[in-house]
């Protein structure tokens, strides 16, 4: 799965997705409006493509990026529930995220053929999650 196309697809599938970029890396928050306050602008799905943030995932490697997705605490515990990771570096392989595992974030590197359908359940189950609580907030 590359990047253009997973973007393509979150960009296509889901309405009221606005994509803030910044340093090559893209983050979707779910803004039907448009006029989400900076401090709410919380992404549900990010794609990150170097050691910007962190360096355990090692992506300043040749072609590495990775997909971060947020769930709820219920959908975290069913994939994860109380698991260590000591190596954030495989690629096509579902993780807690190596910093916001304890906000309920997971992430794949270069998602491929054994995750791909799992990053976009994923991904619908984040959208969902951001929504309902975009208009709880209403």
């Amino acid at each position: 799965m590359e990047i253009d196309e997973l973007i393509r697809h979150i960009t296509d599938t889901y309405a009221g997705v606005r994509v803030a970029e910044h340093a090559g890396d893209s983050f979707f928050l779910y803004d039907p409006d448009g006029d989400l306050p900076p401090e709410r602008q919380l992404p549900f799905v990010t794609i990150v493509t170097g050691d910007h943030y962190e360096r355990d995932s090692e992506l300043d490697r040749d072609g590495a990026y990775r997909v971060n997705i947020g769930l709820t605490k219920a959908g975290y515990a069913e994939l994860f529930a109380a698991s260590t990771v000591d190596d954030y570096t495989p690629r096509d392989t579902l993780l807690p995220h190596p910093v916001y595992a304890g906000q309920h974030w997971v992430c794949v590197i270069n998602p491929g053929e054994r995750t791909a359908d799992t990053v976009l359940k994923l991904i619908a189950d984040a959208y969902e999650f951001a929504a309902r609580k975009h208009g709880n907030r209403r």
